[in-house]
């Protein structure tokens, strides 16, 4: 307690209030409360300046835009990092396109197995349709079995039709992935390639020399 009075004795309170006028106070001044005031020494020095006091929702406002600014770094730092992933993995054009191609190649490799399987459904189909030419007349005599081979002859052809196209659709969406890293590497490898160029003086002038 003695510490803390000698610490504070002889300080002087001021500051201008709502209506303008100038209040000085031996102890923090209430109708400055939400405004700043400062703290004189016994010489009129500033020891300190003490800020306005906050309304809780003031508080709320001020602590959503520090998580605000805290998410924003956070967020900056994070693409930061990604940046230096993408350009360590794709350190030029090369590899990049190297990459593209190989995820394309993956894709074409499914999908010409599904082309090689329509072509062996379709020439099943033939042998199918070549035994119903005897039924052409009343195909409802046709045996079940024929019959029900041939519905799942079509519906084969079908869903492989529905998973190559699937695979058409993989394909453009390798193509925009690749496309949006290639506009950002492209900025990175700018960038990149800037940086020898910008010299110390003395390396600048030794350079020149």
């Amino acid at each position: 307690m003695g510490a803390l009075a000698a610490e504070t004795a002889g300080s002087i309170y001021t500051c201008v209030d709502a209506n303008g006028r100038r209040i000085t106070s031996d102890r923090p001044i209430p109708a400055c409360l939400d405004r700043e005031q400062r703290e004189l020494g016994a010489t009129g020095t500033v020891r300190r300046v003490i800020g306005p006091s906050l309304t809780e929702h003031e508080r709320a406002q001020l602590e959503a835009q520090k998580r605000k600014q805290e998410e924003e770094r956070n967020r900056i730092a994070d693409e930061r990092r990604r940046e230096r992933v993408l350009i360590s993995r794709y350190p030029d054009r090369a590899a990049h396109d190297a990459e593209r191609a190989a995820a394309l190649e993956s894709v074409d490799v499914v999908t010409a197995t599904a082309v090689k399987r329509i072509d062996e459904l379709k020439e099943r189909r033939k042998t199918l349709d070549s035994e119903m030419e005897f039924y052409q007349k009343d195909p409802a005599k046709a045996p079940m079995k024929l019959r029900r081979e041939l519905a799942s002859n079509e519906a084969d052809i079908e869903e492989q039709q529905r998973f190559i196209a699937g695979q058409d659709q993989e394909k453009q969406r390798i193509h925009k992935r690749f496309d949006a890293e290639l506009a950002q590497l492209r900025q990175l490898w700018a960038a990149r390639a800037a940086v020898p160029a910008v010299l110390p003086g003395g390396a600048a002038a030794a350079a020149a020399r």
